[in-house]
């Protein structure tokens, strides 16, 4: 691993966090309606509208997005990364494993787009506990 791949993970993953914890948080019963966008709605097919669940998805999505910016401003520092890259795998892995089980209430397409998005997340996170390769110099290992 380096880390332009590091940034670019963990700038993918700031993008999601914001995307969804602003519009959760600001305009949750829109994002309940409407998320992920682009026309599709997965959210209204889990059960009713909660506001203090959505406002709650949104919060923590915000905290992650701050981590995750701050993480991106120290992306040579291992530990950080890693710590970053855990609590993004604990909740994707979990997030990941809920959606799995319930994949049947959505048509073909949906299915497939569930898969691969969360699929990528859960990927995107847990390349973040690689360490960065010992790029060493002037030909010497």
């Amino acid at each position: 691993m380096n880390t332009k791949i590091r940034y670019a993970n963990l700038g993918l993953l700031a993008l999601v966090a914001l995307y969804t914890g602003v519009w959760a948080y600001f305009f949750p019963q829109e994002w309940h309606g409407n998320f992920p966008g682009f026309g599709l709605s997965w959210l209204p097919q889990l059960g009713p509208y909660n506001e203090h669940l959505a406002k709650d998805a949104g919060a923590m999505f915000l905290a992650m997005a701050i981590l995750t910016i701050i993480t991106l401003r120290s992306v040579r520092n291992t530990r950080l990364v890693q710590t970053t890259g855990t609590a993004w795998l604990v909740f994707n892995v979990l997030h990941f494993s809920y959606h799995m089980q319930h994949l049947d209430m959505y048509e073909t397409r949906d299915q497939v787009l569930n898969v691969v998005s969360l699929t990528a997340l859960v990927v995107l996170s847990a390349l973040l506990l690689v360490p960065v390769a010992d790029v060493r110099r002037g030909g010497g290992r």
